[in-house]
């Protein structure tokens, strides 16, 4: 994947005083505080950035829907807008963006250089505060003009919420189509907004459960091809492929540690109990960190690496437990009514997501980590596997609605009031997010 290449810049054309205005670290009238409860959107205004093809526009586009789905912003009407910008390089009128409410405002411009690279600039504007808060550029090829967008769009986010932002990521999954009985189950690959789809398999045997390598465009799943299911590591960019190893009996859910170097799953012997192992990719040594007579799976690692949380029904119905990452420590956490399973570590290490069964219902919450604060955020017919934003703020799973033939990719933020469908040309299940790109 071609790197972007990103400099910081300044205005050139406007009066110094205004030129010490952008570059000062001043605190800003706008931001946006990520941990109140209920968040009202901020009004964000975005003109089309300025260039000599429908570039421009196409990537204010997405800046604008990618904003917008994270629910922290409310681009406005570009029919509202009074003053056109014509050149990026001069400070707006504050005026005319103020008195139609743009809290923000998000000036750009795309040309193209003499070796046909884009280059991309813009710059985000506190419009009652008068003061520019951030200005950049990039240079990269026509084909990365959608990365561009997405890393303008983290870089606004990031700057009036202090945190990182999700935007310039992918999500592997499992393309679904066909009918029901015979139904051909793909690797699949997009944007983390739906696109860009690539297959990373030809559906001839299934694969289930892929995750992404934290540092490393790389990712593990299950194929059946053998007849037995198999864990597989898949270089994406190249289509480099390796066995994880032979086992005897059934595998499921691998991950992989934080540091790439290993990939916890569980393990189904004849006795018809699994329990959970780690592999080191290096040596291919399996340790067993679980021995019990029970079914011990779906295993996650905390984001230091040190704990690992899984899913037992040891107590009689599956319930959340938490060990240390050598098996040490196995402690119960989750007590609620009803039946656990697929949990997942946020990145931040602050929760864990997981997948319920009760009342007739599937659920996606999350609890804190040593089981107290359980929040419900998504209720349906049929949903499961959450898969965390790499900034820990959004989950992303999939539902089979009653009647509807098949699952679809949804997100949801942990206030639990911001759920989207995700766009895929066919069925889709068994999403994982990638880390943000480099």
């Amino acid at each position: 994947m071609d790197k972007l290449i990103r400099t910081l810049m300044v205005l050139g054309a406007i009066a110094s005083a205004m030129m010490a205005a952008a570059v000062m670290p001043a605190r800003a009238l706008v931001e946006i505080d990520v941990n109140k409860g209920n968040i009202e959107p901020l009004p964000i205004a975005l003109p089309d950035f300025v260039s000599s093809d429908g570039v421009g526009a196409e990537i204010t586009a997405i800046v604008a829907a990618d904003l917008k789905r994270s629910g922290l912003f409310a681009p406005i009407d570009k029919g509202a807008f009074i003053e056109k910008i014509s050149n990026p390089d001069q400070a707006p009128r504050f005026e005319d963006w103020k008195v139609i409410n743009a809290q923000a405002l998000v000036t750009g411009r795309v040309s193209q250089e003499a070796d046909g690279r884009l280059r991309a600039e813009f710059r985000l504007w506190d419009t009652f505060a008068g003061q520019q808060l951030i200005g950049e550029q990039y240079f990269a090829n026509k084909a990365n003009a959608r990365r561009i967008a997405h890393i303008i769009a983290d870089s606004i986010y990031e700057r009036l919420t202090g945190e990182k932002g999700y935007f310039d990521t992918r999500i592997v999954f499992i393309d679904e189509s066909g009918p029901k009985n015979q139904r051909k189950k793909r690797l699949a690959i997009m944007d983390q907004d739906g696109a860009n789809v690539r297959y990373l398999s030809d559906g001839r045997a299934i694969a289930l459960t892929p995750r992404f390598s934290p540092n490393r465009q790389e990712i593990t799943y299950m194929s059946y091809e053998s007849g037995q299911p198999q864990v597989y590591l898949l270089q994406i960019e190249t289509g480099q492929r390796e066995l994880v190893g032979n086992f005897p009996g059934m595998t499921f859910a691998p991950r992989f540690s934080p540091d790439g170097q290993k990939v916890i799953m569980s393990l189904l012997r004849e006795d018809g109990n699994s329990n959970i192992f780690a592999m080191d990719l290096r040596s291919r040594t399996t340790t067993r960190l679980t021995n019990s007579n029970a079914i011990d799976t779906s295993p996650s690692y905390s984001p230091d690496g040190s704990k690992v949380v899984f899913t037992s029904d040891r107590g009689g119905r599956a319930q959340i437990y938490v060990m240390g990452a050598d098996g040490s420590g196995q402690t119960r956490i989750s007590f609620g009514d009803g039946v656990y399973s697929t949990p997942v570590w946020s990145p931040r290490g602050d929760l864990i997501a997981f997948t319920k069964q009760s009342g007739g219902e599937f659920q996606i919450g999350v609890m804190r980590t040593d089981g107290s604060g359980e929040r419900i955020l998504s209720t349906g017919f049929q949903q499961e596997g959450p898969t965390w934003a790499p900034n820990g703020r959004v989950l992303m799973f999939f539902r089979e609605a009653a009647g509807s033939g098949g699952p679809r990719l949804y997100t949801i933020d942990l206030t639990g009031r911001n759920e989207q469908a995700i766009p895929t040309a066919n069925f889709a299940s068994d999403p994982a997010w990638s880390p943000l790109l480099e």
